[in-house]
């Protein structure tokens, strides 16, 4: 053999030594990140559900967690959370799609109004983009109108101020208005509206078109913050259900890799960093132990292998030490840490409730 380009490759860069003669909780796919992030830095995040445990962690361990809207002080802690307060930094639930989070800096600084701007149900009004947020839905027309102005104000705020932004990239899959193209969290009729098929359609996202997306978004928010730093990551979290007629596994094989080839593209932009842990949690090292019994919800092992990378590398100094590494252990010991689940807030598993 000659020298070649593997010839001295460092063990990163071989599945033998990088993966299968590693002890799982020990494996970090995380090589070089184009900056890190200090305490000081006003970090705010937005994204699918499992971005609500990188939140969660960056609060424990002392970081500038930037939360723009808040709950009125005496609603207690519990209520605020289920009214969709904390669980952000603003209170617009999870948002799945990058078609989603581009909107919502559109409708943020006005640019963008869509047609279909309330849903009214047994005299209760719903915000079509934040369905679940008020559980019950709005007294009154004025209720929701004034409480869309005061959260689309926070929105501004916390784009306005951050320092970092971190978004989890969660589905290619989502439900548009005809009329104008506004896209949904969630399908009419599933949360909260009614589903009219005249004037709901489905869009599954490619490469191009998330990549196109997120381009704009970050074109328009450096408008108003030229010196953001953004972190892209992908959840793992397979899909609750298709509403493309195949099986519910290669739709979230197509969802996922549509999602990780559009970041790996967008992490050549400057200041854009693409952290791995969809690979950290999905990865055949771990053999299914990051999974949860209905091998959907990300266990806390999970969850703390992929927060004491993310201290180790990106944010160095904050946690590395207080987010301890798993144990390895079987038998009955794993099944209990396999049901070590931390909850989330997410309204996609409502779409698996019709099952018969």
């Amino acid at each position: 053999m000659t020298d070649n380009p593997y010839t001295d490759a460092p063990g990163y860069r071989r599945w033998r030594q990088a993966v299968a003669q590693t002890p799982p909780g020990e494996i970090d796919p995380v090589t070089r990140l184009p900056f890190t992030i200090g305490r000081e830095d006003k970090i705010v995040s937005a994204g699918s559900c499992f971005a609500q445990h990188i939140a969660r962690h960056l609060l424990q361990n002392g970081f500038s967690y930037f939360v723009a809207e808040t709950a009125h002080p005496l609603v207690p802690a519990e209520t605020a959370e289920a009214l969709g307060y904390g669980l952000y930094s603003a209170r617009y639930g999870n948002i799945y799609t990058a078609r989603q989070l581009l909107q919502l800096l559109r409708r943020a600084y006005g640019t963008f109004r869509p047609n279909d701007d309330v849903w009214e149900e047994n005299g209760r009004y719903f915000d079509p983009y934040r369905p679940a947020i008020q559980p019950g839905g709005f007294a009154t027309p004025r209720e929701f109108e004034l409480d869309r102005q005061q959260h689309l104000a926070a929105v501004r705020r916390a784009f306005e101020e951050m320092d970092v932004f971190i978004f989890t990239l969660g589905l290619t899959e989502c439900w548009v208005s005809v009329a104008d193209g506004a896209a949904y969290p969630m399908c009419p009729g599933t949360v909260a509206g009614r589903f009219d098929p005249a004037r709901h359609a489905l869009v599954n996202f490619t490469v191009a078109d998330v990549a196109a997306d997120m381009r704009m978004f970050i074109e328009e928010i450096r408008a108003v913050n030229p010196a953001v730093r953004i972190v892209l990551t992908v959840s793992p979290v397979p899909l609750a259900a298709t509403a493309e007629d195949r099986h519910v596994l290669v739709s979230t094989t197509y969802s996922k890799s549509v999602l990780r080839v559009a970041a790996e593209e967008l992490s050549k932009l400057p200041e854009v960093a693409y952290f791995p842990a969809y690979e950290i949690v999905t990865g055949s090292f771990s053999r299914g132990q990051y999974f949860g019994q209905d091998l959907r919800a990300v266990t806390e092992d999970g969850v703390n292998h992929v927060m004491r990378l993310f201290f180790r590398h990106l944010a160095p100094g904050g946690g590395d030490g207080a987010v301890a590494a798993a144990p390895a252990s079987d038998g009955d010991d794993y099944l209990d840490r396999m049901s070590d689940v931390v909850a989330t807030i997410c309204e996609e598993e409502r779409l698996d409730t019709s099952s018969r």
